[in-house]
């Protein structure tokens, strides 16, 4: 699992001209957080367990990452996060003109784990705004810094 995240004080979401997901943090800031799941997260020799954890582990970095303004932390800052999934992520460019994506994992799996992330984020008390799983999204956002890191899980 990856995750690109962005600390913003605004970004949203459009689908199909409806905004889907937004924030607006100019005080505090906010993250974006981009995130994949790869086919190794929910291969067949990853147990429950193992993918719960991953599961735990990513909301937990978002959450606790201290990377805003101050380095504080989302949690300690009561920032909210815009969750957008982001198969792309795990696309490979080593050979050729076109990249690859077989590295990530469906779609019918991927998204209850990114669902997971998202309930994981809310039951911490964190306002979370997403995106439309699968959809052709318009992300926009105005980074801080600009300040992204990548995390793995």
């Amino acid at each position: 699992m990856k995750a690109a995240l962005t600390r913003v004080s605004s970004a949203s979401v459009t689908v199909d001209d409806e905004v889907v997901g937004s924030l607006s943090a100019p005080e505090t800031g906010g993250i974006l957080a981009l995130v994949g799941v790869s086919r190794e997260d929910v291969a067949p020799a990853a147990s429950e367990k193992d993918t719960a954890e991953k599961v735990a582990k990513m909301a937990r970095k978002i959450a606790e990452l201290r990377i805003l303004d101050g380095e504080r932390s989302v949690s300690e800052a009561a920032a909210p996060v815009l969750v957008v999934s982001q198969f792309t992520l795990y696309g490979r460019t080593a050979k050729g003109r076109r990249p690859s994506w077989s590295d990530a994992a469906p779609g019918d799996v991927a998204e209850p784990l990114i669902q997971g992330i998202i309930d994981d984020l809310r039951s911490r008390g964190i306002a979370v705004e997403t995106g439309r799983f699968g959809a052709m999204m318009k992300v926009s956002s105005v980074n801080e810094g600009p300040f992204t890191v990548l995390v793995e899980a």
